[in-house]
């Protein structure tokens, strides 16, 4: 495989909060998906000027896998700090792959109420889907071997930072 070109993840955020922007509702809120999530939500909650909190999910009792892989090493508590019922969610990841983490995360939304809609916001979209998702807002699109893994980290210097890596 050639040298893939990694976008600056900075951008991308802005990139995403300009697609979002026009659809935004005025009671929308962000749910990040942890960890990387988590990250350009708290990213796109500056960039919208919103004021609500973020809700943070963590996935790892709502996924497929979870029986035959068992519990993720860390796991992070989510909070949903905001009332879910009738409220149009905008649930933020990373990246999206297989679909099969934001179909967790959706059904664990739907714990916390029946929200009025969710909309999907990612900063990469690897393609390969194994379920019918597909987000609304995304501003990379990039094919990668199913051997590698995209990994969006913070730096020390807290700036979001691409890397790609053989998957483990």
């Amino acid at each position: 495989m050639s040298r893939l070109e990694l976008p600056d993840a900075e951008t991308q955020c802005a990139e995403l909060a300009d697609l979002i922007r026009p659809r935004l509702h005025p009671d929308s809120v962000l749910v990040g998906i942890h960890s990387g999530g988590v990250w350009v939500a708290q990213r796109l909650r500056e960039l919208l000027g919103l004021s609500s909190e973020i809700g943070l999910i963590d996935v790892s009792f709502y996924r497929d896998d979870y029986g035959e892989k068992g519990l993720h090493a860390r796991v992070r508590p989510s909070s949903i700090p905001f009332d879910v019922e009738g409220r149009p969610l905008i649930l933020v990841d990373d990246v999206l792959y297989t679909g099969r983490t934001t179909r967790a995360a959706i059904n664990a939304l739907f714990d916390y109420g029946r929200p009025a809609r969710i909309q999907l916001a990612v900063l990469a979209d690897r393609g390969r889907r194994e379920l019918p998702v597909c987000a609304d807002f995304c501003p990379w699109r990039v094919e990668l071997e199913p051997s590698l893994e995209l990994i969006l980290s913070a730096g020390d210097d807290d700036r979001l930072q691409w890397t790609v890596a053989q998957d483990a």
